[in-house]
């Protein structure tokens, strides 16, 4: 009946759009992925949220609270959590201590341009961890006099506003924003609240740019169960994020020159009950990140594009439960980019990080276009992931590390047909990954379950299909889907998987755009099976409406059908959700 009454909602909504006559419009974010076999751009998308877009994405989003920015796992075609890198402006920003805060961002949807999705065969020049792939982050340079005011209420007592403020002086621009969101949370001990502030400036100089982004977020929230699923802890933690990035860029005669510089911090409180008043298992973490690196390319006329890469990077963490370590790389990267013929590319990669050992990695690339409509691509990567501190180093009651962990190996193929004409695009990847010295917790099987432990747990052969359709049918509506199948062969060994198993065999995302006479209205259906679990079907809709040319109304439902389902097994997910707001603009 539920699934009736959603369809018929859907029904009523995609009438109006024979009736739209004028577009309204919102910042929009694009979303691409670049220098890839499997190319996303949506410039014609307007969100009122990060994760927002990445939910419609072939990303799947491993969220453990009500907002997904409050805690998010990040999974690429099968990949554990851990592998996959992300990027702020093509900087690696991979949490140290655990990639559980990868998706700690100090920025809001407002220095959002871009968000690339990189398959692993493209990914190996920004660094490791990409054995799935990779997600960057691109900020937005301030171009014209803005400000934005948004507030918003909805269920569960959630409430949320933003302020962002441009402004572009002849060669200089900055940026201002702030966000704040709070919740009683959906159920017990999932009450939750983000600060977000950013500052942005850019000059204009002659041949070149310099930028400066500034970032700072504190999280508080509810934990219930985060880490230890199904064993009722009413956990609760606190992250705070500072960010300093950087970027310096001169483009004269073919010669690019670009030096950079990122400095993270990031302090995590965690109480693993917190009904005891003084808890023995409060731990306090910080770690910094600092990455200083150098970037040279040369257009030449029988090499191509030639590029070499120079990077210093540092990590530190403190801690109460993990102790003090650091550690360093020094790493050397090259790229070369070719054009055989007028239909033949080529694009190369290679990498080496000196991690007290050197650890090799690189791609290769090929790409043919049969005309302006179509190509065909093959990519071939060899990709490692590094331990985090975490997995070396933690002990709690359910968890114990392994401080002789050893690199997680992967070799990744792909091989994939790409259609594009006028307003229908798609494309089809077929990819298959070996992976050698896999890192996950694992428990053992003939024993009553005891601790958590992490170990190098052998071997996994990984292969699927992922595919985008794109369809502008008219002026009105728009069609974008995509579709991921995962098979996952797991070297079980006796072993229970902590993580392993949680990724999504079946998953599929069709969006529908419909420009109505009084608002657009986008209406996102998805559909998730991961091994072991029960399937489920979400329908979110999202609805604009122009009130006058600086003044926005916006209505969002979020798992309208109030479907039960678990992103990881053990943490309940909320139902349905609701929330109304008004944007202004000037």
């Amino acid at each position: 009946m539920k699934r009736i009454c959603g369809f018929f909602i859907i029904f009523l909504f995609s009438f109006n759009f024979l009736f739209a006559k004028e577009r309204l419009s919102l910042q929009p974010i694009i979303v691409k992925k670049e220098k890839s076999n499997l190319r996303f751009l949506r410039e014609d998308l307007k969100f009122h949220s990060l994760f927002e877009v990445l939910d419609i994405l072939p990303i799947d989003l491993q969220s453990r609270a009500l907002k997904g920015d409050i805690q998010t796992d990040f999974s690429l075609r099968g990949s554990n959590f851990s592998s996959v890198l992300i990027l702020l402006d093509g900087l690696r920003i991979n949490d140290p201590q655990t990639a559980h805060h990868n998706s700690d961002l100090p920025i809001t949807k407002e220095d959002l341009q871009i968000i690339e999705i990189i398959p692993a065969t493209n990914s190996s020049s920004f660094g490791l961890d990409a054995i799935g792939g990779a997600i960057n982050f691109i900020t937005k340079k301030p171009k014209e006099k803005a400000l934005v005011l948004e507030s918003s209420y909805g269920s569960f007592k959630t409430k949320s506003g933003i302020f962002s403020f441009s402004q572009k002086i002849k060669d200089f621009g900055l940026r201002v924003s702030s966000e704040v969101i709070e919740s009683d949370g959906f159920q017990y001990d999932t009450d939750f609240k983000k600060y977000t502030t950013t500052f942005y400036s850019s000059l204009d100089i002659p041949d070149g740019e310099f930028n400066l982004n500034l970032g700072y977020q504190e999280k508080a929230f509810g934990a219930y169960d985060f880490y230890t699923p199904g064993l009722d802890y009413p956990s609760f933690e606190w992250t705070k994020t500072y960010l300093l990035n950087t970027h310096f860029i001169l483009n004269k005669e073919a010669f690019l020159i670009k030096p950079n510089f990122l400095w993270r911090r990031h302090f995590d409180k965690f109480m693993l009950d917190k009904t005891q008043r003084r808890s023995k298992y409060l731990n306090h973490h910080y770690t910094d990140i600092y990455l200083p690196c150098l970037y040279l390319q040369k257009e030449t006329e029988f090499f191509g594009r030639l590029g070499l890469g120079l990077e210093y990077g540092k990590e530190d963490i403190h801690s109460t439960n993990l102790g003090k370590h650091k550690r360093h790389h020094k790493s050397i990267f090259l790229d070369n980019f070719k054009a055989l013929s007028p239909k033949f590319f080529l694009d190369l990669s290679f990498r080496i990080d000196d991690y007290d050992k050197f650890i090799y990695t690189g791609s290769l690339n090929f790409k043919y276009k049969f005309s302006d409509k179509n190509a065909f691509c093959f990519g071939l990567s060899k990709n490692v992931r590094i331990p985090s501190f975490t997995e070396l180093y933690y002990n709690d009651p359910v968890n114990q590390g392994n401080a002789f962990l050893s690199e997680e190996k992967a070799i990744n193929y792909e091989i994939g047909y790409h259609y594009k004409k006028e307003a229908l695009s798609s494309g089809v990847v077929f990819f298959f990954r070996e992976e050698k010295d896999m890192i996950d917790w694992v428990s053992v099987i003939s024993v009553p379950p005891g601790k958590w432990q992490v170990k190098n747990i052998g071997e996994a052969k990984v292969k699927g299909v992922e595919n985008y359709f794109k369809l502008k049918i008219n002026e009105y509506l728009t069609l974008d889907s995509c579709y991921t199948y995962v098979d996952k062969d797991l070297d079980e060994k006796g072993f229970i998987y902590k993580y392993g198993p949680n990724y999504s065999k079946h998953l599929f995302n069709a969006t529908l755009i419909f420009n109505l006479i009084f608002g657009i209205q986008s209406i996102n259906l998805t559909y998730k099976k991961k091994p072991a679990q029960k399937d489920w079907f979400l329908l979110n809709t999202n609805f604009s409406y122009k009130l006058n040319k600086n003044t926005q109304l916006f209505l969002k439902i979020t798992n309208l059908l109030n479907v039960k389902y678990e992103e990881i097994k053990g943490i309940m997910q909320p139902k349905r959700w609701i929330e109304a707001g008004l944007r202004f603009s000037w």
